[in-house]
């Protein structure tokens, strides 16, 4: 592909070399540079991909793309420019995105794209979007943080939004496989790093926005902006779908260009739920007047599912073979995933790892059998926001009859740290009904064996994850698994 269909509109502001090449690949990581190819340097959070000009220049780079002047100076000092074109852009992470749309040909134009962000939630409403229409028989891509699908085919993924070169990447292959949908959850990060700028969105959705990020975003309302800004630039064609529930629903769209739809569980609004009864099995909701029984459980699923009825009308379904379809929607993995014990114990598994998230379901539990005792198991992040810390300790002494605190994905905190900070949200009263193991193993199993019959017990944090970071190291460590194990030993 010839360089200057490449680079057109992403904010070139000078060019030295060979006035029109040929391109064969396009990347930001170094490692990944092979003979012929682009390097975008881009100013990272972690790293700077100025610092690799060089490394990519030897590696057979034909072309850099670079925002400042001095470090590429100082990196041509080592390798020299012979036979390189120069590419000087305003911003390396917006020209990114664009060249990453220009190269694969602008793949999000060519499917209904449908994009959700907000604090909790995103992952079950993209899996079951994407689950909603492969049932309705449409080929279907996915972006989520527990997988990338493109129609069948399972692909793994590190981030929430992923970098712009992956993203066209695999909605290229989605629109070769015949894929008319593609459904993806939009991080306030990847907004503010302009990961998904170019990206030509047909609905964006607002689900709700609580305590997380500020260890990056710094200050809830930089967070917020960050979140409205997907909203502010959703083209006029588009719909904005937002819960008008939460506080800040009617902020993300007071900007937007987009056509807005709104949704509620308490207010008057286009499209309305209410729960009207609820077991461990399933709810029956009241959609727009029609009742649906679900599989899914809890007041914030009956939100998930109404903004995907909302979106699925927004995509040309109508509204009963919508219900249908929502009607044989089954949970996401590691979202309220109940394993059955002896003595009637019920272990609950859910990805919960933020103050609202927990709430949310400890709610949920604590409504379906009220009589029963209720034990929160929890852990918190380490290198993350650490002020939610003592936040969700409040919330397991509130809303649970005995607490167990343990590890989560430690990373390069010490874990006994993580659990200090945890406990200083606890009142004495708290304190008496708070067991503290930092092996979380141990912390399961102690759970499981000290429960009384009948118990529900809840593991907050990790959800579908299948493996716990300590240190720098990625270790295999399945909750289901471990659950099984202490299972199998009481019989």
């Amino acid at each position: 592909m010839k360089i200057s269909e490449i680079i057109n509109n992403c904010g070139v502001i000078g060019q030295t070399g060979a006035a029109d090449v040929d391109i064969k690949s396009i990347c930001s990581d170094s490692r990944k540079v092979s003979e012929g190819s682009l390097f975008i340097a881009v100013k990272g959070y972690a790293s700077d991909g100025h610092s690799y000009i060089a490394q990519a220049a030897r590696s057979g780079a034909k072309a850099i793309v670079y925002e400042d002047r001095k470090a590429l100076d100082e990196q041509l000092a080592e390798c020299g420019s012979d036979g390189l074109v120069l590419i000087q852009v305003e911003n390396s992470r917006h020209a990114v995105a664009i060249i990453a749309d220009n190269f694969y040909g602008h793949p999000s134009s060519q499917m209904t794209l449908v994009g959700i962000t907000g604090t909790n939630g995103k992952t079950t409403t993209v899996t079951l979007l994407y689950n909603l229409f492969m049932g309705l028989g449409y080929n279907c891509g996915l972006l989520s943080t527990i997988a990338n699908y493109v129609g069948t085919k399972r692909s793994e993924t590190a981030n929430t939004t992923a970098d712009p070169i992956t993203i066209n990447s695999l909605m290229a292959e989605m629109v070769a496989a015949g894929c008319g949908y593609c459904f993806m959850e939009v991080s306030s990060i990847g907004v503010e790093q302009e990961r998904i700028s170019g990206l030509k969105f047909k609905a964006g959705i607002f689900s709700n926005l609580t305590h997380d990020h500020l260890d990056y975003h710094k200050t809830f309302a930089e967070y917020l902006r960050c979140k409205k800004l997907f909203f502010d630039n959703l083209p006029s064609d588009a719909f904005a779908i937002t819960n008008i529930d939460d506080k800040n629903g009617l902020v993300m769209v007071q900007n937007t260009k987009a056509k807005v739809i709104t949704y509620s569980c308490k207010s008057i609004a286009d499209h309305n739920a209410k729960v009207m009864e609820e077991s461990f099995d399933g709810m029956m909701l009241k959609i727009d007047g029609q009742e649906v029984w679900t599989k899914l459980i809890g007041e914030h699923n009956a939100y998930n599912l109404l903004a995907i009825y909302c979106a699925a009308i927004c995509c040309g379904a109508s509204k009963e073979e919508a219900l249908v379809a929502l009607s044989r929607l089954e949970s996401a993995p590691g979202r309220l995933e109940t394993m059955r014990g002896p003595k009637g114990i019920s272990v609950v598994i859910d990805y919960a790892h933020t103050p609202d998230a927990m709430e949310n379901v400890l709610r949920t539990l604590r409504d379906i059998e009220p009589q029963k005792e209720l034990i929160c198991l929890f852990g918190c992040g380490g290198d993350r926001d650490k002020t939610k810390r003592p936040e969700m300790a409040a919330i397991a002494e509130k809303m649970s009859d005995k607490i167990f605190v343990t590890s989560d994905n430690s990373r390069t905190e010490k874990t006994e740290d993580i659990l200090e900070d945890i406990k200083a949200g606890f009142s004495r009263d708290g304190l008496r009904k708070a067991i503290f193991i930092a092996d979380r193993k141990e912390a399961i199993r102690t759970a499981i064996m000290l429960a009384p019959e009948g118990a529900t017990i809840l593991l907050a944090g990790k959800g579908h994850e299948t493996y716990q970071i300590i240190g720098t190291e990625k270790r295999h460590f399945d909750e289901r698994e471990i659950v099984n194990e202490v299972f199998e030993s009481m019989r």
